[in-house]
């Protein structure tokens, strides 16, 4: 399974800003230590460029973000202080995804220790989010023949609005979004399947939630690659998701996804998205359990190609 990262493209944020830039690094390295994946499966993905992101984004949108052009308005709605780093680091997120959903589709599966910037709309950015990942390498993908139908499986704590209003025409993409009702964006776009949960939210209500939401959405949407969200930010104690589950529960919420996928060989791309928790090791923990279980779920899948070729091999 290869694993995608950028972490090594810094970006400078205000002493004491909320957003954990460092779980991506603690992230990556708690992987090596715990010698997951071997050194040569460590990706660093290129730069998505101007043609790519114009698959989701208008190109004047674009051009000014590169050329630090946003309005003060405009870099709030965004949250973090522009910086040509940022630009880089953004365009390696979109990279990352869409060398992901490439070699997923090779491999069954694969991961992108970054992604899930869903908050980014055609025209604008904003929740941490500059450029929307999911969209841009869904459409690379199609445009290069690799995929005719995604879904985008959303299970980060904050509605995709940027995805579902970029995507809300486009039936060959299929979203689904599993969310808090009550926390930001506040204002939320309508995607293909939503479902919203209230404030403290457990274990056992949301998982039966994304098993009923998650059967109807790949009946319905007949993908040919699956791209999952796979937000640590509904832990109880995040201190943006207002939700209530378990470290055990999140684990179970992984589970399902990739069964669900894999059951109907879907290969899967594996995003991070958000995590806020109060201690940032916690996080680093849940996604880590991410990455750890769908490393479980290729290695089944392999072991079913193996005994698949035995079976259909001639007698002799």
């Amino acid at each position: 399974m290869n694993i995608f990262y950028s972490d090594t493209f810094n970006f400078p944020l205000p002493e004491g800003h909320t957003f954990p830039l460092q779980k991506y690094y603690l992230l990556r390295e708690k992987i090596t230590r715990e010698g997951l994946i071997a050194e040569e499966n460590f990706c660093l993905p290129h730069a998505a460029t101007d043609e790519e992101l114009g698959n989701a984004h208008d190109v004047d949108y674009i051009h000014r973000i590169q050329q630090g052009l946003l309005t003060p308005q405009e870099i709030r709605r965004i949250g973090f202080p522009w910086s040509p780093e940022l630009v880089e680091r953004s365009r390696r997120s979109c990279g990352g995804t869409i060398e992901a959903c490439a070699a997923a589709i090779t491999d069954h599966v694969a991961v992108h220790l970054a992604g899930g910037t869903h908050h980014a709309f055609r025209n604008y950015g904003e929740g941490y989010c500059l450029f929307n990942d999911s969209a841009v390498a869904s459409r690379v993908i199609q445009s290069a023949g690799k995929a005719e139908r995604i879904i985008i499986i959303d299970c980060d704590v904050h509605k995709g609005n940027g995805t579902a209003s970029i995507l809300a025409d486009d039936s060959t993409i299929f979203t689904f979004s599993i969310h808090g009702r009550k926390n930001f964006p506040f204002d939320k776009e309508k995607s293909d399947l939503d479902i919203a949960l209230d404030d403290n939210t457990d274990d056992e209500t949301y998982l039966q939630a994304l098993e009923r939401g998650l059967s109807q959405a790949l009946m319905v949407s007949q993908p040919d690659l699956a791209i999952y969200l796979a937000g640590a930010d509904p832990f109880i104690t995040d201190r943006f998701g207002r939700l209530a589950l378990t470290k055990q529960g999140l684990a179970q919420r992984d589970k399902i996804v990739f069964h669900c996928c894999l059951r109907g060989g879907i290969p899967i791309a594996i995003t991070m998205a958000g995590g806020y928790a109060q201690k940032v090791e916690d996080t680093v923990a849940i996604h880590f359990q991410t990455v750890k279980t769908a490393l479980e779920y290729e290695k089944q899948l392999m072991q079913l190609d193996e005994q698949t070729k035995r079976d259909c091999s001639p007698g002799v």
